[in-house]
C-alpha cells in the first residue's frame, strides 16, 4: 500500500472524480446519444437511448463495456460491441417512393452518421424501486451512485431493483420500447433482463410520419461480440494479454438448445469464453493469467444469453421454444454486412437480410475451433460473433411481437481467481508447490490442468445464470429480496479510529438478521482491491455504528455495510442469508486516520505565541469548516484536535467548534501574549 498525504490524497479524489465523469461523457460522445448506467450490482454497464451498445471508435471513445466483476473497476470488460438490426421483405419506402424486396434498418455494431436517420428516440427513464442511500465520508458525499443513479421516477412497488426504459421510432416503421431489468439481490445481480415490445405504428422518422402498411417477413435481429480478456489488455495496447484479445479475435462462441427435442435440451442461450492465445508465452493460456507477477486470471468468467420468451406470433402469444430461428456467428469484420451503410443500398440489405436469415450453423463456433487456437481459425481479423434471429414474423398494422432475454456474466469469484493464479504461478516459476485440488475434489501436480478446470467451471457458473434468470422470469419477477440497505451511511475519519454509523431502516423488513461490514485498504474498484469483512451481527446485537481501531496511518480505506437476512427465504441456496447489494453503500470516498495537533487557542499560526500575526490564519481560512473538538473553549493550554485540510485551519479554529469566524478572534484577545513550546 502506498502511503499518502493528506494534500495528495484530495487530489486523487479529484482526479477519480474527473475520471468517471469524463468516462460518461466520452461515452455519451462515442454512441451519439444519451447514456444512462446500471450499476448496482456485480455486472455493470452503460446503455444507448438507440437501442444497442455499439463499437465506438476515434480518441476518447469507449470500447469496451458490460463490467464483470464489477467490484474490481471498469477493466473488468465482457463486451466489444452489439447490434440490433429489422429487416422485412417486399417494403415500400415512403420517402423515396419505392419499394425494396430487402430492407433492413438498425444500429452496430459500428455507429455512422446516418444512425439518426434510422432511429429517432423519443423517452429515456431510468426508474427505480426506491433512491440510492446517502453515503458521506468526512461530510463529502462519497457514493458512485450520485453521478451513475439519478431515477427519473420512483416506484417502490415496481418488480426489479432499477430498469431503464427506452423508446424509438425507426425508419422501417416499427416502435420499440425496450426494458432493461436490473436487481441487486446476490443471486440475480449478474444478469440483466432485456424486455422487448416491436408494434407496426407505421411511424417512420422522428417528427412522428406515419405510413401504414403490413410487414412481412420482418426479423428482429442481435449480435453479441464478445470480448473477455479485461484487465490483461487495455485498449491503448497495455497489460500482459494480446492486443487483438481486447476485440475478440480469441474468443470462442457456443449455442445451446437450438433442438427442443434434443434430450439434453436445457433452454435456449449462447455464451463465450476467452480462448487460449497462441502467442501467449505461458504453457497454458486458459484464463489469460498474469504470468508477470500473481498469476491473477483476467478472463476467468464467461458471457452469453438466454431466452425468457418469443411470440409465437402477432396473434399467438405463447412462446415459442424454435425461437431464435437464427444462431450462426458470423465474422465481426465482415466488410460485405458490418460496416456503416445506407438504408437505400439493396445489395448490402439484402447481405444483411441472408445473415439474419442464416438458421443455425452445422457446427457451433466452439465446435469448428475444437482444441485448436480461435484466434488462428477463420480469416476474419476480428474474430466472430454472437447472432440470434427471431422470425420471420407478418406484422400488420397495429400489430406487435414481444421477446424476452437475459444477458449475464459469471465465472471464478475474485478470491478463488487469487488462489488458484496464486497456486499455478508458484508451481510455474518453481518457487512452491502448494496443494492442487481440483474442482471435483481430487489432487493434483498438473497446474495448467489445475488452473484449466477452475477456468472451466465458469460455464456451469454462467447456465446457472441462465437458469437464476429463467426462475425469476417465471417467477413474475418475485423472488424472494434480502433487506433493504441503511438509507444513510456515515464515516469519518479520526485520529485514533475510523468511526462508521448508519441508519436502521433494514430492522423492519421481516427477516432481518444484522449487518456486515466490508472495508477495502488503498484502492477502491480496481483490480488490486481485496474486500474483507470486518465486522458483522445479528438482529439479537444489532448495532448501528462501529469504530474500526485496526486501521493504521498513512493508509486510505473505503467501506460499505451491508443489511442481511435469517436465510430463511433463499429459493437458490437454502439457509444462506440474503445480503443487499455492497454498491448502495460502498464508498468512493477514502477515509484515513488524522493528524492529531495540540492546538492552543489564539495561536493561530502555531508559531508559539498569541500576537497581532495571529489574525491573518483566520482570514486566510475564514468560514473553512473542519472538525469540531471535544471542549469549545478559549482557554489556554493544548487542546487535541483533528487535522483539517489545509492543516492551518486546525490552528485557525481558535475555539474549536468547527468553523473559522469571527468568534476565534476572541481568543486571541483573551490569550495575548501567552508563549508555548508545542510548535
Amino acid at each position: 500500500m502506498i502511503q499518502l498525504s493528506e494534500k495528495m490524497r484530495t487530489c486523487r479524489i479529484i482526479c477519480m472524480s474527473l475520471f468517471f465523469i469524463l468516462f460518461g461523457l466520452s461515452a455519451l460522445k462515442a454512441q451519439g446519444g444519451d447514456l444512462k448506467w446500471l450499476r448496482i450490482g456485480e455486472l455493470q454497464d452503460c446503455f444507448s437511448e438507440y437501442g444497442t451498445e455499439v463499437e465506438s471508435t476515434g480518441p476518447g471513445s469507449i470500447a469496451n463495456n458490460m463490467f464483470w466483476p464489477a467490484a474490481y473497476g471498469l477493466e473488468q470488460t465482457c463486451s466489444r460491441a452489439k447490434a440490433f438490426w429489422l429487416g422485412a421483405r417486399n417494403f415500400y419506402d415512403p420517402v423515396i417512393d419505392r419499394t425494396y424486396y430487402f430492407k433492413v434498418v438498425g444500429i452496430g455494431p459500428r455507429s455512422d452518421a446516418d444512425d439518426s436517420s434510422r432511429v429517432f428516440p423519443y423517452d429515456f427513464l431510468l426508474i427505480g424501486k426506491y433512491l440510492h442511500p446517502t453515503v458521506i465520508v468526512d461530510d463529502l458525499s462519497a457514493s458512485v451512485h450520485d453521478i451513475y443513479d439519478a431515477p427519473d421516477e420512483v416506484d417502490p412497488d415496481f418488480p426489479c431493483d432499477r430498469m431503464i426504459v427506452t423508446r424509438f421510432h425507426t425508419s422501417i416503421g416499427v416502435t420499440v420500447t425496450k426494458k432493461i431489468m436490473a436487481w441487486a439481490q446476490p443471486y440475480h445481480d449478474n444478469y440483466f433482463i432485456y424486455d422487448y415490445v416491436l408494434k407496426n405504428t407505421g411511424i417512420i422518422n422522428g417528427e412522428g410520419e406515419i405510413y401504414q402498411q403490413t410487414l412481412t417477413d420482418f426479423v428482429f435481429f442481435l449480435q453479441y461480440r464478445y470480448a473477455l480478456v479485461g484487465e490483461a489488455m487495455t485498449s491503448w495496447g497495455q497489460g500482459w494479454g494480446q492486443f487483438e484479445a481486447t476485440w475478440g479475435r480469441n474468443t470462442v462462441n457456443q449455442v445451446i438448445g437450438t433442438d427442443p427435442t434434443a434430450p439434453d435440451y436445457r433452454f435456449r442461450a449462447l455464451y463465450s469464453w476467452y480462448g487460449p492465445h497462441s502467442m501467449q508465452p505461458v504453457s497454458d493460456d486458459w484464463g489469460c493469467p498474469d504470468y508477470w507477477e500473481d498469476g491473477m486470471m483476467s478472463a476467468a468468467r464467461y458471457a452469453g444469453a438466454v431466452v425468457l420468451h418469443a411470440d409465437k406470433s402477432a396473434h399467438d402469444k405463447s412462446d415459442d421454444i424454435c425461437q431464435p430461428a437464427t444462431t450462426h456467428y458470423m465474422g465481426s469484420d465482415d466488410i460485405t454486412v458490418q460496416p456503416p451503410y445506407s438504408q437505400y443500398n439493396e445489395d448490402f440489405m439484402q447481405a444483411r437480410y441472408v445473415i439474419m436469415t442464416a438458421g443455425h450453423a452445422e457446427k457451433t463456433h466452439a465446435e469448428e475451433v475444437g482444441d485448436g487456437y480461435a484466434n488462428e481459425w477463420g480469416d476474419d481479423g476480428g474474430g466472430y460473433t454472437q447472432t440470434q434471429g427471431f422470425g420471420p414474423y407478418v406484422l400488420e398494422p397495429g400489430d406487435s411481437i414481444h421477446i424476452v432475454l437475459a444477458e449475464g456474466a459469471a465465472g471464478l469469484s475474485r478470491e478463488k481467481n487469487r488462489e488458484v493464479g496464486g497456486n499455478w504461478i508458484s508451481w510455474y516459476n518453481g518457487v512452491g508447490t502448494p496443494a492442487l485440488i481440483m474442482p471435483d475434489g481430487s489432487v493434483t501436480t498438473d497446474y495448467d490442468a489445475y488452473k484449466r478446470e477452475w477456468v472451466k467451471t465458469g460455464e456451469d457458473s454462467v447456465l446457472q445464470t441462465f437458469q437464476n434468470a429463467l426462475q425469476n422470469f417465471y417467477s413474475g419477477y418475485t423472488m424472494p429480496q434480502p433487506p433493504p440497505p441503511p438509507e444513510t451511511f456515515t464515516v469519518r475519519s479520526g485520529g485514533d479510529r475510523i468511526k462508521l454509523s448508519w441508519s436502521d431502516n433494514a430492522t423492519l423488513h421481516p427477516h432481518f438478521n444484522g449487518y456486515q461490514i466490508y472495508r477495502a485498504e488503498g484502492t477502491v474498484m480496481t483490480p488490486e482491491t481485496e474486500y474483507t469483512l470486518i465486522f458483522s451481527c445479528d438482529a439479537a446485537d444489532a448495532v448501528h455504528d462501529y469504530e474500526d481501531v485496526n486501521v493504521y496511518r498513512g493508509f486510505d480505506y473505503f467501506y460499505s455495510v451491508v443489511s442481511r437476512d435469517d436465510g430463511s427465504t433463499n429459493s437458490i441456496n437454502p439457509g444462506m442469508p440474503l445480503k443487499s447489494s455492497m454498491f448502495w453503500t460502498l464508498t468512493n470516498v477514502p477515509a484515513y486516520l488524522r493528524m492529531i495537533f495540540n492546538v492552543y487557542p489564539g495561536d493561530t499560526d502555531n508559531n508559539g505565541v498569541v500576537n497581532a500575526l495571529d489574525v491573518l490564519p483566520i482570514g486566510l481560512n475564514f468560514l473553512s469548516e473542519g472538525f469540531a473538538r471535544d471542549t469549545v473553549s478559549f482557554a489556554w493550554g493544548p487542546s487535541q484536535a483533528e487535522s483539517w485540510y489545509p492543516a492551518i485551519s486546525t490552528f485557525a479554529d481558535a475555539n474549536g467548534d468547527g468553523t473559522v469566524d469571527e468568534k476565534d478572534v476572541i481568543g486571541i484577545g483573551v490569550n495575548w501574549g501567552n508563549t508555548h513550546s508545542d510548535i
